[in-house]
């Protein structure tokens, strides 16, 4: 006997399309919730966002209201300048007190205002970027106090807990300590305090025998400057409920994240927002470097790399360590953020790797970069390549 095919409404599809694309649900828990395929409901993605214009012909709807909708809207466009306007004059006032050298930060920090308005010793040293311990620590010509440093040590520890003796040290250093490697490696192991170690990840490549496949490009080539190499890949997090997916393009030279983005689905639009986001914030690199998955084998990625003259590469099948690069920051976010945190929702994951990639850009000490920070090296390096265009 036949089953009959069940068959469902429009407004049905639009509602089980809706609560996955707003991202507080994984696909799994959408497809037993509504009890459908995840193969209908990417189906239904696809058909919803590919007629997503249509939504917007509804002005006859709203005649009444336009007068008050516009009001209002240019009431919020004003308000949006002025909060630009002052969210830049403080971030400007911000960095040119972080930019300041350590004797001038302490001299600031100690400066006594106005008992109405004063700031605690705490307050002032976030504000200034400053390690609150190395303001009570007086160098001398003796050797620095213990108490004092190993406190700094347990803070720094606290909040990285990946981080080992040698970052440390140079967080100690950028703070103001004068101090050698091996007395924090040495006040580390009498704290008991160790790095969290990485492990392996598993593979998410998905090949399509039937796409072309491009050579490895990358094999004995000299890495020297920014947006020579991009590369990217897709990765995976487990939350209540399901799995997600994380795309993101790293810098090979610098090391620093271009751009990201967290999906319910492996598919094509995850890979082709994360490319084109990059390449309208950095421009574009010489070299593209992707795994064989048929998300990057697939024509959309592929003929838009072809049409901004961009070189394709791809690893070899099996050789996840043809792109080791963005394969090491897979393991930094997860074992240094993602398992330490253990994300429960979607939105908890996303505010926290938002977060996570600014510190791993703009703050966190690379080993192979000679201790200094990825958005820095890159920033650099364009700035310089720039000179000699010039």
């Amino acid at each position: 006997m036949s089953v009959k095919k069940r068959k469902y409404s429009s407004e049905f599809k639009a509602k089980v399309v809706l609560n996955l694309i707003s991202g507080d649900q994984t696909m799994a828990q959408i497809c037993s919730r509504y009890q459908v395929s995840d193969k209908s409901v990417t189906a239904w993605k696809k058909k919803f966002l590919s007629n997503a214009s249509m939504a917007f012909d509804i002005d006859h709807a709203v005649s009444d209201y336009k007068a008050e909708i516009a009001e209002k809207t240019r009431a919020v466009n004003d308000l949006h300048r002025q909060l630009g306007k002052r969210t830049a004059e403080l971030e400007w006032a911000s960095k040119k007190l972080k930019s300041l050298d350590f004797d001038h930060k302490k001299q600031m920090i100690k400066f006594e205002l106005h008992s109405d308005d004063q700031l605690s010793v705490l307050k002032r040293c976030k504000l200034m970027g400053f390690n609150r311990s190395s303001f009570y620590y007086t160098n001398s010509a003796g050797p620095a106090d213990r108490l004092a440093l190993m406190e700094s040590i347990e803070e720094i520890y606290s909040k990285c807990p990946f981080y080992g003796y040698r970052k440390i040290h140079q967080h100690l250093l950028q703070s103001g300590f004068y101090i050698g490697v091996n007395r924090v490696n040495k006040y580390m192991n009498e704290m008991d305090l160790h790095a969290i170690y990485r492990k392996k990840k598993a593979c998410t490549t998905e090949a399509d025998a039937e796409h072309k496949k491009y050579p490895y490009l990358l094999r004995e080539l000299e890495i020297n400057r920014a947006n020579q190499v991009w590369s990217t890949d897709i990765s995976y997090v487990h939350v209540n409920g399901g799995t997600v997916f994380l795309a993101a393009i790293i810098d090979w030279f610098s090391k620093a994240i271009l751009s990201w983005k967290i999906s319910t689905s492996m598919d094509e639009n995850l890979v082709m927002d994360v490319l084109n986001r990059a390449l309208e914030d950095y421009g574009k690199p010489e070299i593209f470097n992707t795994d064989q998955g048929s998300q990057y084998t697939g024509r959309a990625h592929t003929e838009r790399l072809d049409e901004m003259d961009i070189q394709i590469s791809m690893d070899g099948k099996g050789r996840a360590t043809d792109n080791a690069v963005i394969e090491r920051f897979w393991r930094s976010a997860k074992y240094e953020d993602i398992y330490l945190q253990r994300y429960e929702t979607l939105s908890e994951l996303r505010h926290g790797m938002r977060q996570y990639i600014h510190f791993y850009n703009e703050k966190r000490f690379h080993q192979t970069l000679n201790y200094k920070k990825p958005m820095n090296v890159y920033r650099e390096s364009m700035n310089m390549e720039n000179r000699k265009a010039a």
